[in-house]
C-alpha cells in the first residue's frame, strides 16, 4: 500500500490524549503503514515529553504535506498556539481545544488532505461549553462530513467481540422512537461492509431485540414483530448474512463464543456494556459511514489519571491499527 496520511487528534488536552500520544509515537519504535499527522495544541505534547524525558518528536507544520524531517508533523489549529494546559482538570478551554481541533481535522479530511483520523477523547460537557453543540465525536463528523446522524452508525469492536449501536447517545426514554426500520437496515448494511473490510465475515450478524426477550412474541412489546423482523428481512434479501432479533441477554454469551460475526444492538448500554466487561482497554470506536475512516479510542479523558502513565495503550494501539486496515480495504 503507498502511504497514506492519518490524522491523530489530541482531544481533550487537559485528558489523556497527549499522553497517549507521546507514550505510544514518541519513542519511535511503533512501525506505522501511515504517515501520522498530530493535530491539536503544542503546550499539551510539550509538557508530557518532557514529563516522561522524551525528546520533541514531532515538527510544527503549516500544510499536511510539509516535510517534517524524521519527526511526526503537528498542526496546530488557529486560535491555540496560545493554549494554556489544565492538565487533569476538565477546563472549558479543553473543550475548544478539542472544538477547534474537529474543525480543523474535518476541513482536511473533506479535501482529500487525508485519508483517516484517530481521535483521542474529549469532554462532552466541556465541548458543548465551549459552543461546540454536538453530543460527541460521532455527531459531529455525521454532519460535518456530510452524511448526516441517520445515515453513519457507531461500532466498537475488540478481538472477541464487535457491536454496531442503532441509537447512539439518546436518553434511554427516547430510545424506542430512534428504532426505526430503516436505522436498522442502514446499520445492519453498514457492519456488513465493516466485517468484510476486517476479514472477519464468515458468520451471520445478530441483531438484539429492544425489549425484554425479544419481545417474547409481542407480549412484551410490538418493535420486533413491526420493525425490526422486517428490517432483517430485507437486509437478508440484500445479501447479507444475518440473524435475529434474538434476546439480548443470551445473544451475546453466543457472540463472545464465536457463533456472530458481530451484533448490532439496539441501545448504547445494550451493546457496550457486554463489550467493555470483555474488552475494557482494548476496544475500538469506529464510526460507519463516513466517506472516510475515523476510529478513537474507547474510553474517556481520564483526568484522574492523566500524568500518571498507568493509563492503558492497548486501545490506542488498536484504533490505530483498526485505522490503518480499514483504510487498505478502502483502497484495495
Amino acid at each position: 500500500m503507498s502511504e497514506q496520511t492519518l490524522l491523530v487528534t489530541l482531544g481533550d488536552p487537559n485528558g489523556l490524549g497527549p499522553e497517549l500520544v507521546c507514550r505510544s509515537l514518541g519513542n519511535g519504535e511503533r512501525a506505522c503503514t501511515s504517515r501520522p499527522v498530530l493535530v491539536g495544541p503544542e503546550p499539551s505534547l510539550a509538557y508530557h515529553a518532557k514529563r516522561l524525558g522524551l525528546p520533541q518528536f514531532w515538527k510544527k507544520i503549516e500544510h499536511v504535506a510539509d516535510e517534517t524531517e524524521g519527526k511526526i508533523g503537528l498542526l496546530v489549529p488557529k486560535g491555540l498556539e496560545q493554549f494554556e494546559m489544565h492538565p487533569g482538570e476538565p477546563h472549558v478551554e479543553g473543550g475548544r481545544a478539542a472544538g477547534l481541533t474537529l474543525e480543523l481535522v474535518c476541513e482536511l479530511l473533506k479535501s482529500g488532505q487525508a485519508q483517516g483520523v484517530v481521535t483521542c477523547p474529549l469532554n462532552k460537557a466541556m465541548l458543548q461549553d465551549a459552543g461546540f453543540d454536538f453530543p460527541g465525536h460521532t455527531e459531529f463528523f455525521a454532519e460535518r462530513l456530510g452524511p448526516g446522524r441517520d445515515n453513519i452508525c457507531m461500532h466498537l469492536g475488540g478481538p472477541r467481540l464487535k457491536v454496531s449501536l442503532v441509537t447512539t447517545h439518546p436518553k434511554l426514554a427516547d430510545v424506542p422512537a430512534g428504532v426505526t426500520h430503516e436505522r436498522v437496515l442502514r446499520c445492519l448494511e453498514l457492519t456488513d461492509e465493516l466485517v468484510k473490510a476486517l476479514g472477519c465475515a464468515g458468520a451471520p450478524i445478530a441483531v438484539c431485540g429492544l425489549n425484554p426477550h425479544a419481545g417474547e412474541s409481542g407480549k412484551i412489546g410490538h418493535e420486533e414483530e413491526e420493525i425490526i423482523a422486517p428490517a432483517v428481512e430485507e437486509a437478508k434479501r440484500k445479501g447479507i448474512s444475518v440473524v435475529g432479533p434474538l434476546p439480548a441477554d443470551t445473544l451475546f454469551y453466543f457472540a463472545a463464543q464465536g457463533k456472530y460475526s458481530a451484533v448490532l444492538a439496539m441501545y448504547h448500554d445494550q451493546g457496550l456494556g457486554p463489550l467493555k466487561l470483555l474488552h475494557f482497554s482494548e476496544a475500538v470506536n469506529v464510526t460507519l459511514g463516513l466517506p472516510v475512516v475515523r476510529t478513537s479510542v474507547d474510553h474517556g479523558t481520564g483526568y484522574d489519571i492523566t500524568g500518571k502513565d498507568c493509563a492503558d495503550l492497548g486501545s490506542f494501539h488498536a484504533a490505530f491499527d483498526w485505522a490503518e486496515k480499514l483504510i487498505a480495504a478502502k483502497n484495495a
